[in-house]
């Protein structure tokens, strides 16, 4: 049989076929129908066609959210392009870094950013004539420099009809490279199919109980995993409409719940911190809302009930870049199962494997495996990388966890960041989560350290909520009772803030680095 014609490009073809008046996106609150949308990636699709891009070709963007990031997706997906989406927090030289990786051709950027550019701009693979600028409506930005075309100024003059692909696409061709958020090492780029997208996308959707009546409030940022692959993809796809903004803002996010009547909300554990600290939920009306995915790491089970108590069950999920929400918590298990990350989607398999392979019996520690049709085809260029994560078709996530009686998950920590205190494994997060329910603390990492009586030790940098102190004695009383002893951490540094990756979760990597930790591979 020979392979199947079909790409994620026909999302937008078929919603403004089906639905052309109905709006896709509300976006800082200006609508955009279906057709609208389906319009500007033909515009964008016809373009690349101009500058000779083709099938297999990689373009990129460094956007803040707007509509246009999304044109620019779903044009590459009509033409076998590969999209290349960019953390618009990269600084020069992880820029050069990721364009070169992937050998783009061509950059559209926000005009914020264009400093960044500039200064690695010779040093990239990016064709001269193939710099798009676009405005991002920002005060007192630079205007577009000489090196680069209005992006607005030379899409809007393209035909709006349906592009014609010089190649067909294939479901398992790449649509997307996009890059690991750089936890440990230099970031490896996921290479992401249209097929693996499409199982995501219906994963999702079969998760949510979407509808083309449902309203979708996120602010993943869409370079992201999340943004792009739990919120974009299947929310268009289904024909409901998604509420976004260009960047995340407590307040406003709040304002637009009681605005928009959202019916189905994402939001990461770090974002509702940040919300719940404004005060501003119990004035707003959140009867509406019928499904809140969130979590991320480190989520405290108090943080469960201060938004229960608003009428907000969150569904905790669980996933990476490579392999989107493989695990979901069904909504009748939210409070019976508090702290779960739930069970396997629809359409992957996950399980607790030891080193040796075999399966663990339930409440044993070690990592997550997954297996199935959503799982990344591999890294970009890493065939060393992609044959030391999928080894037989099973993802190795690299995560520890454990799996209970009656089949839900729940995570330990990261493999590398468990450390050896007196012969005793130590996971971080597991004390890093009992100390978040701590008033006094917004956040917090804990590292192992070398010690010279027990090999290592474990040393904690916390962030504290303003106006409070803390000391070594008050936390050790917190744990008391809650983990073992040899668990505690010896130090504590008080910092201001903890590095972070644009999803939310603490750069250990930039810890251990900074105090002499040896870094795993």
């Amino acid at each position: 049989m020979s392979a199947r014609q079909w790409n994620i490009g026909s999302i937008t073809k078929k919603r403004a076929m089906l639905s052309p008046d109905k709006t896709a996106i509300i976006y800082e609150g200006r609508t955009i129908t279906y057709k609208a949308l389906n319009d500007g990636a033909n515009r964008v699709a016809h373009y690349l066609q101009e500058k000779g891009l083709k099938k297999g070709d990689r373009i990129s963007v460094l956007l803040f959210n707007c509509p246009e990031f999304l044109e620019v997706y779903f044009a590459a997906a009509k033409l076998g392009i590969i999209f290349v989406p960019l953390n618009f927090r990269l600084i020069g030289p992880e820029l050069e870094y990721q364009l070169n990786n992937c050998e783009s051709r061509l950059l559209v950027f926000h005009d914020t950013l264009i400093e960044n550019i500039e200064s690695v701009r010779s040093n990239t693979k990016v064709d001269e004539d193939k710099f798009l600028y676009l405005k991002s409506g920002l005060p007192n930005c630079a205007g577009c420099p000489e090196w680069a075309t209005d992006y607005k100024k030379i899409v809007e003059s393209c035909s709006m009809a349906e592009p014609i692909p010089r190649e067909p696409i294939y479901f398992d061709d790449p649509l997307c490279i996009m890059y690991t958020s750089g936890v440990t090492g230099a970031p490896k780029g996921a290479v992401l199919s249209h097929q693996q997208t499409y199982f995501k996308n219906f994963q999702i959707i079969l998760y949510t109980d979407m509808s083309v009546d449902d309203r979708f409030l996120a602010q993943s940022p869409l370079f992201h995993s999340a943004g792009l692959f739990f919120l974009a993809t299947p929310v268009l796809c289904c024909g409901a409409t998604m509420i976004v903004r260009q960047s995340f803002e407590p307040e406003q996010f709040t304002i637009d719940i009681g605005k928009y009547k959202p019916t189905i909300i994402f939001c990461m554990t770090a974002m509702w911190k940040m919300i719940l600290e404004t005060k501003r939920l119990d004035s707003v009306d959140t009867t509406g809302v019928r499904v809140v995915v969130g979590g991320g790491e480190k989520t405290p089970l108090s943080l469960f009930d201060e938004l229960s108590s608003r009428g907000l069950h969150m569904q905790m999920g669980y996933g990476q870049t490579e392999n989107s929400v493989m695990m979901i918590m069904p909504k009748e298990y939210v409070e019976k199962k508090k702290g779960s990350i739930g069970k396997p989607g629809f359409f992957t398999d996950v399980w607790i494997a030891h080193k040796d392979g075999k399966k663990a019996a339930p409440g044993e520690i070690g990592e997550i495996v997954a297996r199935g049709l959503p799982v990344m085809s591999g890294y970009w260029n890493m065939p060393d990388m992609t044959a030391k994560t999928i080894v037989d078709g099973v993802l190795h996530t690299g995560d520890l966890g454990y799996m209970d009686e009656d089949g839900f998950f729940y995570i330990v920590d990261r493999a590398k960041d468990m450390y050896r205190s007196g012969g005793e494994n130590i996971y971080p997060a597991e004390v890093e989560k009992v100390l978040l329910n701590y008033p006094k603390i917004l956040n917090i990492a804990i590292i192992g350290v070398p010690d010279e009586r027990w090999g290592e030790t474990g040393k904690a940098f916390i962030v504290l909520r303003a106006g409070e102190t803390l000391t070594r004695e008050e936390a050790t009383e917190f744990l008391k009772g809650k983990v073992a002893k040899y668990k505690y951490p010896r130090y504590l540094e008080f910092v201001d803030q903890l590095p972070m990756t644009a999803s939310g979760k603490v750069k250990k990597a930039d810890l251990k680095k900074k105090y002499g930790v040896r870094l795993n591979a």
